[in-house]
């Protein structure tokens, strides 16, 4: 019996993006696909775009466009998973692509490794001077924290994903409370307690070249919706871990995560209190001098750091689009 996949796309004002991605949905060497949109409330004319492609690629059979008040992508990937009709779920950010072979690809990891709770490719990560293939691992089952912790991105990409519904029922889909960081904590979850098949091909392109005006990780966001203040969910259930070895690996994770990722609310006046909360947590012993020492050092210093970073990364973008534009 065939292996059909159901390819998720939320789609909130990548007017500009979104013909990419389809190109790269219609494009696949592997046919039995469904690809549905939701559109989260988009200003732009992203949905109007969408629709163009699809009248243009003749695929209105197999694509789908579906339309929510914003709600957030947790929502919009959710609605999208309930609305499929197949088995294999994958998700496609509106602003990222694939190599025409990812399905295909998809296909061999899932008959190669069928108890797997998770398949991943590695994938590009795209941004003007910065462009490079994400992970270095080999293709296999993969130990998530350990990949999590030896590497310079996550193990697992939303774009470079596929999740049998089962798993996504048994996991109850993303969290529609968090907006950055919903992903992390559902790809974590599952690797807690099923195994995660890889495919060390790069297969799928993640894009930091998008403006910051539109990116999820422009400002900071509040606690209650940003992942790292949520942490507790993954504790949980490392706590239930039978492996003591493997919940050591974990922690150091979270610890890593939380040391990492903090100290932009740790240097704000607004979030100080709070961050300072979830670094308590953090072993400390346990990390290498580099995770410590911003935190040695003046918080007026880190923001003048902090801005210097955002002036420079303003102007790389703003010069490859110059570039890059008709």
């Amino acid at each position: 019996m065939a292996i059909r996949f159901s390819i998720i796309i939320p789609l909130y004002n990548k007017a500009s993006y979104i013909q990419k991605a389809l190109e790269s949905i219609v494009a696949q060497t592997y046919k039995e696909w469904e690809c549905i949109i939701i559109d989260d409330g988009s200003t732009d004319e992203s949905a109007a775009v969408a629709r163009c492609c699809i009248q243009r690629y003749q695929a209105e059979s197999k694509i789908r466009i579906l339309s929510q008040p914003n709600k957030g992508v947790a929502a919009a990937r959710n609605n999208g998973v309930k609305a499929a009709h197949n088995e294999y779920i994958c998700f496609l950010d509106a602003d990222d692509w694939w190599e025409d072979s990812f399905l295909q690809e998809m296909v061999c990891l899932i008959g190669t490794y069928p108890d797997a709770g998770l398949y991943a490719t590695n994938y590009i990560y795209f941004k003007p001077g910065k462009t490079r293939v994400a992970l270095n691992l080999h293709s296999g089952y993969i130990n998530y924290p350990k990949a999590y912790l030896l590497g310079d991105a996550m193990p697992v990409c939303s774009s470079a994903v596929c999740i049998p519904r089962s798993i996504m029922d048994e996991m109850g889909g993303f969290p529609e409370n968090i907006t950055l960081g919903e992903d992390f904590l559902l790809w974590a979850r599952v690797a807690l307690f099923h195994p995660v098949a890889f495919c060390d091909k790069p297969l799928a392109y993640y894009n930091n070249a998008v403006p910051a005006s539109i990116r999820a990780t422009c400002n900071l966001h509040q606690p209650e919706h940003h992942m790292l203040f949520h942490l507790d969910i993954i504790e949980n259930g490392i706590k239930k871990l039978e492996n003591t070895q493997l919940q050591s690996t974990w922690y150091a994770l979270l610890d890593k995560l939380r040391a990492d990722g903090l100290i932009e609310f740790w240097q704000s006046d607004k979030y100080h209190d709070a961050a300072a909360v979830e670094l308590a947590k953090v072993n400390w012993t346990q990390l290498p001098d580099k995770a410590k020492s911003p935190y040695k050092k003046p918080i007026w210093w880190l923001k003048v750091v902090r801005r210097m970073k955002q002036t420079g990364s303003y102007f790389m973008n703003l010069c490859y689009f110059s570039t890059n534009s008709d």
